[in-house]
């Protein structure tokens, strides 16, 4: 396998610490609120990232933290007048719903923030006890980032023009203002009543030290694959390369891989422009979560996603007409008749559709393999030349194509609700048009509607339709 890493900037084949073992973590939500599509683009990427390792042999340990204090949870949780725990215990439950109809395969690890203040705490102390942590007026605990010489490498941030000695508190911050961050924060009236005594003083952590300090406890202090969206580079994965490589006098992450922004209608998502969408906001829309899944799977993760509410509907009509074509397969499967196995095509789309993924996750190639398997054995259907043991092969390349995108669902696509009646006129009306005996393939429609049937001929071939009005 290949990828491309951001601190690099270069695509490298992909050699794990340990054989045939992956160990990846992976940025979660920030629980202050409902997780939004700009998010899911990033956790299906990071989906389709630990599918494709799998798909290529490796065992895949997986941690995606859920960062549950902060200065959104802060806020937001005393807006609401809730103690912290309950307020952000409505967005975990949320966020592990909306996964779940993502399809996006559950971590192996989801450790929240506030169970790990005391590995927070102990890695602080390391950074102070080498000279890289101090103490500010207030008793918070600042990272100096003069005493890491690698700092901005990841960011590529030009360190010459930086103002030296400025700190930052907050935990995020423009690319124009790197400074000393925060570790540890001292507690203010802001606070409420979230706070943990420390060393230092009664206070909270800093964003970045929470995922640092997780990561080392679940992965140890090098591990495989960091991922995340753009935004991520910096500050945070930046702070996060600097304190943990500072604590543990080793490298950090071996790959980057973080993926692009999405936008929506062209435009950033946001709600003075009215296109901010949770996975609730498009359900409510009518639309369902394997075609929004769809939509956020089809372009690479390395570029700009720009979801429209067209492309749900698009996407619909794309399940809508794979449906029809697993029934039609399904139906050649069960009439045990000789034929074609297929076994050409569906090896030439087994290799194209691997090569892809195993090429940063280069889903463009990947799903134009599964679009010309589809063709291919659309042209052996439309000419009666599919046998059984062929319509099974196709069937089980799209089982293996699911093992990725989880998308397709050719099992629930069943042909028992149409009797082998209709079939057997349909396969006679497809035989007299490929013939050109137009009168006898109008007169198998007529047959096919007067039992109470209406024919589609759809781009993946004639579908009847029980009691529908097609137009």
């Amino acid at each position: 396998m290949k990828f491309y890493n951001t601190f690099t900037r270069n695509e490298e084949d992909f050699i794990p610490i340990k054989e045939r073992k992956a160990f990846l973590y992976t940025c979660g939500p920030t629980v202050y609120n409902y997780a939004h599509i700009g998010n899911f683009r990033a956790y299906i990427f990071e989906d389709l990232l630990r599918r494709a390792l799998k798909y290529c042999g490796f065992e895949v340990f997986q941690v995606m933290n859920l960062t549950d204090i902060d200065d959104k949870t802060i806020k937001n949780s005393a807006a609401a007048g809730m103690k912290l725990e309950d307020y952000t215990r409505k967005f975990k439950d949320a966020f592990f719903e909306d996964i779940a109809k993502l399809r996006i395969e559950k971590a192996e690890v989801y450790p929240e923030a506030t169970a790990h203040i005391p590995e927070m705490i102990e890695m602080i102390k390391r950074l102070e006890e080498k000279g890289c942590a101090y103490r500010g007026d207030d008793g918070s605990v600042y990272f100096s980032i003069a005493k890491f010489a690698n700092y901005g490498k990841l960011a590529r941030i030009d360190m010459g023009n930086q103002k030296a000695g400025a700190r930052i508190k907050t935990d995020e911050y423009s690319k124009e203002n790197a400074a000393d961050f925060a570790l540890w924060k001292a507690w203010d009236e802001n606070d409420g009543d979230v706070y943990w005594e420390s060393p230092w003083c009664r206070g909270r952590p800093g964003w970045h030290i929470e995922c640092s300090a997780m990561s080392m406890k679940y992965l140890g202090p090098t591990f495989d694959i960091h991922t995340g969206g753009i935004d991520n580079v910096f500050p945070h994965h930046e702070d996060e390369i600097a304190q943990s490589e500072s604590a543990n006098d080793c490298k950090f992450v071996n790959y980057w891989l973080h993926c692009e922004h999405l936008l929506v209608n062209g435009q950033k998502m946001s709600k003075s422009l009215n296109n901010f969408y949770t996975l609730r906001d498009l359900m409510d829309k009518g639309f369902h979560a394997r075609e929004i899944r769809w939509v956020l799977i089809g372009t690479h993760y390395r570029k700009k996603l720009n979801f429209t509410i067209d492309s749900c509907e698009k996407a619909r009509k794309i399940i809508s007409g794979f449906e029809n074509f697993f029934k039609r397969l399904k139906y050649i499967e069960r009439k045990k008749s000789a034929g074609d196995d297929a076994s050409n095509i569906c090896g030439e789309a087994l290799r194209s559709f691997k090569a892809g993924i195993s090429d940063d996750l280069n889903v463009s190639e990947s799903l134009a393999a599964v679009h010309h398997l589809a063709r291919e054995s659309n042209k052996l259907l439309d000419a009666g030349k599919l046998g059984s043991s062929g319509a099974k092969n196709i069937l089980d390349a799209f089982r293996d194509f699911d093992k990725i995108f989880d998308i397709f669902d050719s099992d629930a696509a069943s042909h028992d609700e149409i009797p082998d009646k209709i079939m057997e006129l349909m396969d006679k009306r497809q035989t007299a048009r490929i013939a050109k005996e137009f009168s006898l393939a109008d007169h198998m429609r007529e047959q096919i509607q007067s039992e109470g049937w209406l024919i589609d001929d759809t781009p993946q071939g004639p579908m009847v339709f029980k009691g529908l009005n097609i137009q």
